[in-house]
């Protein structure tokens, strides 16, 4: 995002924009972490330094697009978990940026059944 005003311009990075949508992603109940991606191997629940894992944006002049992809905690209801999502990630994006957040994609790569323990596919071999 950029935005000029009487005392010069003002740009806000996509990763800035990652982490607060990563950040958000890692506050709603429901949401075990976020996964690396198939492309990385095995999902793995990260957090901390590696927020932006498993968050891509686009980033234009006043709008967001956003897509996630998570790991959620057994026994919720994954529609309910990724609405919420949705909405936590959407307003804090809004809300500490300024930028209309058009979109957010989830993409639910895995399942967390235990603390340490995620299922990412079935037919996985053990």
């Amino acid at each position: 995002m950029s935005e000029e005003n009487q005392t010069g311009l003002i740009r806000i990075s996509d990763d800035v924009v990652s982490t607060i949508a990563g950040l958000a992603a890692l506050e709603t109940p429901g949401i075990a972490g976020m996964s690396g991606g198939i492309s990385e191997g095995l999902a793995k629940r990260l957090s901390g330094k590696n927020v932006q894992k498993g968050v891509s944006v686009e980033v234009g002049q006043v709008e967001a697009a956003i897509d996630l992809r998570v790991i959620v905690n057994y026994g919720s209801r994954i529609q309910d978990v990724c609405r919420n999502l949705q909405e936590n990630v959407r307003e804090a994006v809004e809300n500490m940026t300024g930028l209309n957040v058009v979109e957010v994609n989830v993409k639910v790569e895995g399942v967390a059944f235990k603390e340490d323990e995620i299922v990412d596919d079935p037919n996985r071999v053990k």
